[in-house]
């Protein structure tokens, strides 16, 4: 499989900075009581895949600490993202979904979550962060090519699933980005 390594960009979009994120919304980790509310959500954020809601509850109890979510000033679920450490890789922090209701993106929530997200593990001794984007989804392209820049983290990417050999035929290809090393907290 071929790598593609890739230097950050700053580019002329500029995303709500963190603080600004967090003034409309509450940053916590999920509990298991969170997981029909992240079931539910996951739901209305296609192309993202549809989890069992065993699996999702099993994300906010077991993942907890590299999962995140964010609520509304009333407490609604805004958006999820889970992640997990990689067993054979402990510096290693895999996102696994990110989830934002229609009705919160562009906000920047996602990108100000990752970053909080980020920021925890690395006390964690997390030093790379990955992520699998298929190809046509170019928002999460974009997302994680933002936070990459603003962490000034060079990242590389290469296909590691695929349709076919894969998948079936079944799901589109999955591209593995990587990021890293990060070390200090962002802005």
């Amino acid at each position: 499989m071929n790598s593609e390594n890739i230097s950050p960009v700053l580019s002329d979009f500029q995303a709500p900075s963190r603080r600004e994120t967090e003034r409309l919304f509450r940053f916590r980790t999920p509990t298991d009581l969170d997981g029909q509310s992240v079931h539910r959500l996951i739901a209305r954020c296609p192309p993202l895949d549809v989890n069992s809601l065993y699996a999702n509850l099993l994300q906010c109890l077991h993942f907890s600490g590299t999962s995140i979510l964010a609520e509304t000033g009333d407490g609604q679920l805004a958006a999820f993202i889970s992640g997990y450490v990689i067993p054979e890789n402990p510096d290693t922090l895999f996102i696994w979904q990110v989830a934002v209701d229609p009705v919160h993106r562009g906000k920047g929530v996602a990108l100000s979550m990752l970053e909080a997200l980020l920021d925890r593990t690395l006390s964690m001794g997390v030093r790379y962060l990955e992520t699998t984007i298929s190809p046509e989804n170019g928002p999460s392209r974009k997302l994680f090519q933002k936070l990459f820049s603003r962490r000034k983290a060079p990242f590389s990417r290469r296909p590691l699933f695929g349709r076919e050999t894969h998948f079936g035929g079944g799901h589109d290809d999955e591209v593995l980005y990587r990021g890293g090393p990060f070390s200090a907290v962002g802005p």
